[in-house]
């Protein structure tokens, strides 16, 4: 192996310059390096689009920089070619042979990849109950982060009765990571400890924790330990080596680690070669991680995306166009994406680095070839101009794209950027109002760096009025945008404004990150408010957010420019509290560098031995464990008086917090009213308020359960609190008066949110839309209109939402209107055999075979590929006519043309020998299609379950179902509805009654419907005692999700 020859000198030359390694190295492999090969795993059908508009777009943008300089399909088009290797001709014979190992490699390696934090995952604990085991890790975890002061921590652990297992001492020091300190005091604990041995994993975690820390003298002293007590570093060992060397730029130790890796035996897998790479790339030695990358693909190995981005990005910076060219066709040869996500990075990585000459061949190369040239791809090319100083350029193809309509807010957004970054800001104003001209509303992004540079330029007023016209567009404000707000309130003296903003965003549902505390102390610094830098930093303690060194550096230098001492010594105290609590730490989600040096031989004093104003210190949040949640549910369960459940409640000793109350709410949807009663009980607790996402789930719920009147009055609740409500929260209303065939109710919500000033989502749309085309309250007409009004505004549907729209419109013969949307789906991005296979679908599903055929023999005629869904629409629509030799035939032909049935075929198959009562049929398509690799889904089993009660072979459908509920799919709510109507019609009800109750059990809600049809059922068999028992079971039910007056 290339890479490998090289490592061997690292023996005698390791004191080298990482220069002189590359010249070594690349001389060493420059006569044995050979191409290396990839194996065709799967060939990414390429998304044939209508390409004239952009073409014709592309040929003005090439006359502005001129073709005689470029070079299409010569240089570098024959890399690109999907017929090729990167072999010879006998490298490609051995591709069929090894495609199989591509393949499981690529499952190998997702599986590795979910292994990456591998030293933080918790291991398998043998035989321990796994409840026992995380309540004595926890312990432990307590006694060590030092929760408990009356004891030094070794006293703490050695009163404690529990046998130091391996495991468990893993787990402990895997909680322990962020404060690496602590971590290692328990490490030299352990060790001491009688009869208790060090294992690989253990040694693995600490190896972690100390390289976290850029300890790596401490790393050094672990690995001659190991060594010392025979222990084997095994493959994970040398890939936490080199990816912390790595990651503290430290190559010449990587690569030494990923010598002795071979040196040891194990060979190197792909997470090891990834943790190369990017430590390579990281560095800037190019060259030498392509050798490793190729190196890698020799061995068929596969890494994630973010590596072949980041490689190609260090080959566009490094000028080798052909290696990037290269990484990119590996990409498309394994198909990790779509080609047209792939030539995008090519792209992007030739624009990142100024390459405009090869992003034109390229985009030229891709038009020649007649694919598809994404809107995506104009925008890259314009941003890389702007980097590259031409935005000339980049403003004249901006001009013939707004003529020719190919153009969004997010290039106007490049401009401004551009604009401001040269400090032409009059220019970028300009820019920003022809693009609110042109009917694209400007992101909020855009906003926030226009309201920075105005505020920096002393233009307060007009960077207000900014933020005054994003909240009369109704814009959902973010963290930064607010931020940037109070710097510019504080720059311009207006404390108390800066202070009134930065406590909306609690009540807005954002919580102050550091960066926004960071962002307020600097600039009171700048403006010399001491007590309101000592107020704000008060209340980072009280919010659990670690004081972090910057912070403390521009505070303590403004102190002392001030002389002011005395709050310099409270500063002080205030800073070493935060970092001294360990809870903070962990919470604050990210590590604050060691101080302390690390060694095995030097005791390290625990920082809780300090003196600290404990008046200082915050006290600690509480940690609610899983074992909270189920404790909260099972007390809401528990009783349907909600006096015995509030006493329960009351004396609970879990401190409630926004994130706690939401995940109770998730879970307990079946129990709605005493959900909603507890909603408005932890409402009023001292301490607690509520967030617009608790709000939004509480209404979801009164909703779900029917209770609209509740669902309003907590609409009209979070209005009066002044909580933000977003489109989110009209969405969630809109799409539950839907569900339940209010569609009138549901058009009145969503104009009511349109005149409230609030702009309606893709989602809001969706399901406006799915409800006006469901069987209940179907309004057809209002469903077109709001249809075409989500276009106009630039919203995609997607494929659900199209699907169920065409086949409304198919199904009242609405049939000009399904063509209209088809034709119209290319506009948005739908290919052309896609949105015909959608339209082909809606008409055999609503009966017009006939017009389905005359549609597919279009696309047929227009050369474009009838794919596995249009034709297994074709064979549905044949059956359920009854046209068995047509459909027969139809299935041949797509056999013939290299088009494999789907599931899809197989189902409509076994429901037409149903039909026809062909039960041997049925079980024989039913094996040919597990025979093709087809797994039965829900629809496949449903299909069964049905056929089987229709030809009276209940014990049959029983059968299948009790195989559903063991081995999965698990039975959903239709299969429930469909099975319990079957029975019912069969003289079973008290069957189906038994499934009202499983369902129920299964925290699946009966509908109306479904307690009717047992009711029914179950009087027409004189059966009258069981059927008011369905009554009975139903207003519990109702009792239980509703809140009754």
């Amino acid at each position: 192996m290339r890479a490998i020859n090289f490592l061997r000198l690292l023996h005698s030359n390791f004191n080298y310059q990482v220069s002189q390694m590359q010249i070594s190295y690349l001389s060493n492999i420059s006569n044995s390096s050979k191409l290396h090969r990839l194996q065709n795993v799967q060939e990414i059908a390429n998304d044939r689009r209508d390409t004239t508009s952009f073409g014709a777009f592309f040929n003005d943008i090439m006359e502005i920089f001129g073709t005689n300089d470029l070079i299409p399909g010569d240089a570098f088009s024959e890399i690109l070619k999907s017929g090729e290797t990167h072999g010879s001709k006998e490298d490609s014979k051995v591709h069929s042979a090894c495609s199989q190992n591509v393949c499981r490699n690529v499952k190998e390696n997702a599986l590795q990849e979910k292994e990456n934090t591998v030293v933080l995952t918790d291991a398998q604990l043998g035989n321990l109950d796994e409840d026992d085991v995380s309540r004595v890790v926890g312990e432990i975890t307590r006694i060590v982060r030092g929760e408990n002061d009356l004891a030094s921590m070794e006293e703490q652990l050695d009163n404690l009765t529990y046998v130091m297992k391996p495991e468990i001492v893993e787990k402990v020091l895997k909680r322990c990571f962020k404060v690496p300190y602590l971590a290692m005091n328990f490490f030299k604990w352990v060790k001491l400890k009688n009869g208790f041995s060090c294992t690989t994993e253990i040694y693995n975690t600490m190896l972690y924790v100390a390289g976290e820390a850029k300890e790596f003298r401490l790393v050094e002293n672990l690995l001659q330990e190991m060594d010392n007590y025979s222990l084997n570093k095994d493959i994970r060992t040398w890939t936490i080596l080199i990816s912390q060397y790595g990651k503290a730029k430290r190559i010449s130790e990587a690569l030494l680690a990923f010598k002795n890796m071979i040196k040891s035996g194990c060979e190197p897998d792909a997470i090891a070669y990834k943790a190369i790479i990017s430590s390579l790339c990281t560095a800037g030695n190019s060259e030498l991680a392509l050798e490793f990358y190729k190196d890698m693909v020799d061995k068929d190995m596969v890494l994630d995306i973010g590596v072949y981005k980041m490689l190609m990005n260090c080959m566009a910076r490094l000028g080798d166009i052909t290696a990037v060219r290269m990484i990119g066709n590996d990409m498309i040869r394994l198909s990790l994406l779509s080609e047209s996500k792939i030539h995008g990075y090519v792209l992007k990585s030739f624009c990142n680095f100024g390459k405009i000459k090869e992003a034109l061949e390229l985009i030229l190369e891709l038009k020649n070839k007649e694919f598809s040239l994404e809107l995506e791809y104009f925008k890259t090319l314009v941003r890389g101009l702007c980097k590259a100083n031409r935005i000339t350029d980049a403003l004249e193809i901006v001009e013939i794209a707004m003529r020719k309509g190919n153009i969004d807010h997010k290039v106007h957004g490049i401009i401004i950027n551009e604009y401001l970054r040269q400090n032409q800001v009059q220019k970028a104003l300009d820019v920003f109002e022809s693009m609110k001209e042109t009917g694209h509303a400007p992101p909020i992004s855009t906003y926030t760096k226009l309201m920075q540079r105005l505020f920096r330029l002393n233009h307060y007023e007009e960077a207000c009025k900014l933020y005054d016209e994003m909240l009369g567009r109704g814009m959902k404000l973010d963290i930064v945008v607010l931020a940037a707000m109070v710097a510019g309130h504080v720059s311009h003296n207006h404390i108390s404004e800066a202070w009134k903003l930065f406590k909306s965003m609690e009540y807005q549902g954002l919580k102050p990150t550091r960066k926004s505390y960071s962002i307020f102390i600097k600039e009171l610094c700048k403006a010399s408010k001491t007590d309101d830098i000592v107020k704000l930093l008060n209340e980072m303690m009280a919010s659990k957010i670690v004081i972090g060194d910057e912070i403390f550096d521009w505070v303590m230098t403004y102190l002392d420019r001030k002389a002011e001492l005395g709050v310099k010594d409270k500063v002080q105290q205030m800073y070493r509290a935060s970092k001294l609590d360990p809870q903070t730490c962990a919470e604050s989600g990210e590590q604050e560098p060691v101080k302390t040096e690390f060694s095995m031989d030097v005791t390290i004093h625990q920082p809780r031995l300090e003196k600290v104003d404990c008046s200082l210190v915050n006290p600690q949040v509480e940690i609610h464990t899983e074992q909270d949640v189920q404790g909260l549910l099972k007390i809401l369960s528990s009783s349907m008086d909600w006096s015995l459940v509030k006493e329960k409640l009351e004396k609970s000793t879990i401190k409630f917090t926004p994130e706690l109350v939401l995940k109770i709410l998730h879970k307990c949807n079946m129990h709605g009213s005493n959900v909603l009663k507890f909603f408005s009980w932890v409402g009023k607790q001292v301490g607690y308020r509520h967030t617009t996402e608790t709000y939004n789930m509480g209404i979801k719920i009164a909703g779900s359960g029917k209770d609209f009147k509740h669902m309003r009055n907590l609409f009209f609740e979070m209005r009066r609190n002044s909580y933000m409500i977003t489109s989110d929260t009209w969405t969630i209303m809109i799409m539950l008066y839907g569900r339940t065939g209010l569609t009138q109710m549901a058009m009145d919500c969503f104009e009511e949110m349109k005149a409230d000033g609030y702009i309606p989502s893709g989602s809001t749309y969706k399901c406006l839309i799915i409800a006006l085309c469901g069987s209940k309250g179907r309004k057809v007409d209002e469903a077109i209109k709001i249809y075409r009004e989500m276009i106009s505004a630039g919203c995609v549907p997607d494929q659900e939402l199209v699907a169920t729209y065409l086949g409304c419109l198919c199904e009242v013969g609405k049939i000009l209107d399904a063509q209209e949307c088809t034709d119209s789906l290319q506009k948005i991005g739908y290919t052309i055999p896609l949105s015909h296979a959608l339209l082909i679908r809606a008409l055999c599903r609503s009966g017009r075979v006939e017009e389905a055929l005359k549609v597919a023999d279009k696309v047929v005629k227009e050369k474009s590929t009838v794919d596995q869904l249009t034709c297994g629409s074709i064979v549905h629509g044949l059956l359920r006519m009854g046209r068995l030799e047509e459909a027969i035939a139809k299935v041949d032909s797509m056999i013939e043309s290299g088009i494999t049935p789907t599931f899809h075929v197989y189902t409509s198959m076994i429901v037409h020998f149903f039909k026809e009562k062909q039960i041997g049929k049925v079980i024989e398509t039913f094996e040919e299609m597990r025979r093709s690799g087809y797994e039965p889904t829900l629809v496949t089993y449903s299909a069964l379950i049905r056929g089987y009660m229709n030809v009276g072979k209940v014990n049959d459908a029983w059968n299948i179902f009790y195989r559903m509920k063991c081995k999965g799919p698990f039975p959903d709510f239709k299969t429930y509805s469909m099975f319990l109507t079957c029975l019912c019609k069969v003289g079973r009800s008290e069957e189906g009654l038994q499934l009202i109750s499983e369902m129920i059990d299964s925290g699946i809600v009966p509908s109306t419907i479904n307690f009717r049809t047992v009711f029914y059922g179950l009087n027409r068999e004189g059966k009258q005692d069981l059927a008011r028992l369905v009554l009975q079971r139903k207003s519990d039910l109702i009792r239980k999700r509703k809140i009754l007056a």
